[in-house]
């Protein structure tokens, strides 16, 4: 029987990090199934999600902990196995925003999606810079699950709010993407 944990993993950048992390799942079954990796501000950030065979979890956390005498902050959380099924009958969405930088459009926009209940699965932002004039600009892809009783309009009202916060915000669901 296989178990699935979540890892997660910050400290100093340095090159070969990922390697040396998957190098301490895979002498014990490890198979990273997702994962989102970056740099951010120097530090680098890991959050993975590992399944493993279960006679192997003591052995696994023990290596992990190793990583703590590193200098690196890290936890393991033991997760279930969750497919695509967990929310049956709700739609998926992708959301993108893009526009000026400026404080509270993740709020803003976490918050309009939340008091309707719709469900973030995913989220990531940036801040890259205009090529003349240096201005910053601000990115968002987001998908979401949208419940069945939301009603229709829930798109609509989000554009209205991308143009209080000066940002353009596009919906689309997976019927209306290109292939």
């Amino acid at each position: 029987m296989r178990a699935n944990i979540v890892l997660t993993l910050t400290g100093t950048d340095r090159i070969g990090m990922v390697e040396f992390v998957t190098g301490i799942l895979l002498p014990h079954g490890g198979n990273v199934e997702n994962s989102r990796m970056a740099r951010l501000g120097g530090e680098f950030a890991m959050l993975m999600l590992v399944s493993f065979p279960a006679e192997n979890q003591e052995a696994l956390q023990r290596d992990l902990e190793s990583l703590v005498t590193q200098g690196y902050k890290v936890t393991v959380s033991l997760t279930r196995t969750v497919s695509g099924g967990i929310y049956p009958g709700w739609l998926p969405f992708q959301i993108e925003v893009r526009g000026a930088d400026h404080e509270g459009i993740i709020h803003e926009v976490a918050r309009y999606l939340s008091e309707r209940g719709i469900h973030i699965e995913f989220m990531e932002t940036g801040v890259t810079w205009a090529p003349i004039s240096g201005a910053p600009l601000f990115t968002m892809t987001a998908q979401v699950a949208v419940p069945p009783t939301v009603g229709i309009g829930w798109e609509d009202a989000l554009h209205n709010l991308g143009e209080l916060l000066m940002v353009e915000i596009r919906v689309t669901s997976p019927d209306t993407r290109p292939h």
